[in-house]
């Protein structure tokens, strides 16, 4: 399917909705949702299509088709986001063509916020695990580049079911402290990078003017019996930001029991923002996966144009040190 047809198949109800969300309510902003009467409840969504191009590979994919309410007030807050994941898959590679569809609604997030006060807040629910930077903004439309990097979905479980207490104070600087814990079954382990049902863990973040540095670590127990049940990782990762670019890094290991699963993954970032609508990104990353026997580092030139902010066009070149995974991706995304 060419990727025009692709991107009109998507598109189109998205855009009935959004037209008719217009005339409805000349208020609404791209990118915020629509709120329901006066309550302070919001309902909105967002998509991405992206196109893979390999030497003996061609992708396209509907990515992401996720729904998603918000809403609260100073003391309560809820967040419920569902997604369609790999929706539709067409892969061309030497001759072969094959389709996949993914019909599952997944259950992304789904958490409740209490402000107990002005310095800890509780979470309970399936959230993003708080761990780095990457991990936190997992919506194709809210980061600068169509894929993630490796150390984001090997070292630590993406998503959390259970409670998670955050600490804040504000002086001159800013310090949190973040307590993880899940003893049980997930809320819809498929869709997380690792099934499981044990998650403690613990992160502490520093920040002073531009600067931000995060420490990570902890334990999970992943169900599927194929590798080693019991994992424990670490991650630090440190980020400076100005009105024209941002710096990003983090490198981070896993080791079960016995040895390093990943003896090392990590990645270092720089975003140029040249405009508020043109970014250019460059990422190098290393990794070392013991588990799989597989080593590899690889370059990331990246170029994103945003015409507003939730909207995102963007492609970008990998060069890895097996020729064969040098890729081409793009993608297009909307956040409603």
């Amino acid at each position: 399917m060419p990727l025009t047809t692709l991107l009109r198949h998507v598109m189109l109800p998205w855009c009935l909705l959004w037209n008719i969300t217009l005339h409805a309510d000349s208020d609404y902003t791209l990118g915020e949702g629509i709120q329901v009467g006066d309550l302070p409840v919001y309902i909105g969504g967002y998509f991405s299509v992206d196109y893979r191009n390999r030497d003996d590979e061609q992708r396209y994919r509907v990515d992401d088709v996720a729904f998603l309410s918000y809403g609260g007030n100073d003391t309560l807050s809820y967040m419920l986001e569902l997604e369609y994941k790999e929706l539709y898959v067409h892969t061309q590679d030497s001759g072969n063509r094959t389709i996949e569809r993914d019909t599952h609604l997944y259950v992304e997030r789904v958490h409740l916020n209490y402000n107990i006060d002005d310095h800890y807040t509780l979470r309970v629910g399936k959230y993003n695990s708080p761990i780095g930077f990457w991990n936190l903004m997992h919506i194709n439309v809210l980061r600068e580049t169509t894929s993630n990097p490796v150390s984001s979905y090997i070292l630590y479980p993406m998503f959390t079911t259970g409670a998670n207490l955050t600490y804040s104070t504000f002086h001159q600087a800013a310090w949190s402290i973040d307590l993880i814990a899940q003893r049980g079954k997930a809320i819809d382990n498929g869709y997380n990078n690792y099934a499981i049902d044990r998650h403690f863990g613990i992160g502490i973040s520093y920040e002073y003017n531009n600067f931000t540095c995060k420490l990570s670590g902890g334990y999970f127990r992943n169900i599927p019996r194929r590798y080693e049940q019991n994992a424990y990782y670490a991650l630090v990762a440190a980020q400076y930001e100005s009105d024209r670019y941002q710096i990003q890094g983090e490198l981070g290991s896993q080791r079960s029991s016995h040895a390093f699963t990943t003896t090392y993954a990590g990645y270092l970032q720089g975003t140029y923002y040249m405009t508020e609508r043109h970014i250019g990104i460059v990422r190098l990353e290393s990794y070392q996966n013991n588990l799989l026997d597989r080593r590899d580092s690889f370059a990331l030139l990246g170029y994103t144009y945003r015409p507003l902010y939730p909207i995102a066009l963007k492609t970008e070149y990998q060069w890895h040190t097996r020729n064969s995974d040098n890729q081409l991706l793009f993608s297009f995304s909307v956040l409603f």
